[in-house]
Formats: structure tokens, C-alpha cells, sequence
């Protein structure tokens, strides 16, 4: 029966759960606009990695490696976007 137990999906929404609830204290705390905002980021990314590879199954195929390295073109595409535009429209480059 322990087998059939999900325990790897309910671990995942526990910790889910409890990223949720440090990522929600950043309200409810007094901290700086630099700390909450570091909190916040970090939660964000910790909380997609834990839904990419609990619940979407990132890593159980045979072509994980294609999909990993998908997923990190995604994210550079994305972060090359916001830097440029960050760049351009800020900084004024």
C-alpha cells in the first residue's frame, strides 16, 4: 500500500503550502523594499521549480535532458527580454 501512497505530490504541496506562506509574510513583516523583494524572488522560482518538477513530471521521461534544456532556453529568452528591456527603457542604452 505504501507504494500507492502519492508521497512525493503531497511532499510537493506542502512545500508549495509553506512557500506560499513565507512569500505572504513579506506583507505582513516589516522588512525593507530590497529584502522583501529578494524574498519574493527567490520564492517565486523555488515554488516553479517544485511545480515543474513534482507535478508537471519535468524529469520522469526519457527526453528529460531535451526538456531541461528547453526550459533553461525559455528562461534565458526570458531574462534576455526583460534585461534588453530593462536596458533600453531605464537605463537608457
Amino acid at each position: 500500500m505504501k507504494e500507492l501512497f502519492p508521497y512525493k505530490q503531497v511532499m510537493g504541496y506542502v512545500f508549495s503550502l509553506l512557500l506560499t506562506v513565507v512569500a505572504l509574510s513579506v506583507y505582513y513583516v516589516d522588512m525593507s523594499y530590497e529584502a522583501g523583494m529578494t524574498v519574493l524572488i527567490i520564492t517565486a522560482f523555488t515554488q516553479a521549480a517544485v511545480q515543474l518538477v513534482v507535478f508537471m513530471h519535468a524529469g520522469e521521461s526519457k527526453d528529460k535532458r531535451a526538456i531541461y534544456i528547453n526550459i533553461y532556453y525559455g528562461v534565458f529568452i526570458a531574462l534576455a527580454i526583460i534585461f534588453g528591456s530593462m536596458l533600453t527603457l531605464i537605463w537608457g542604452y
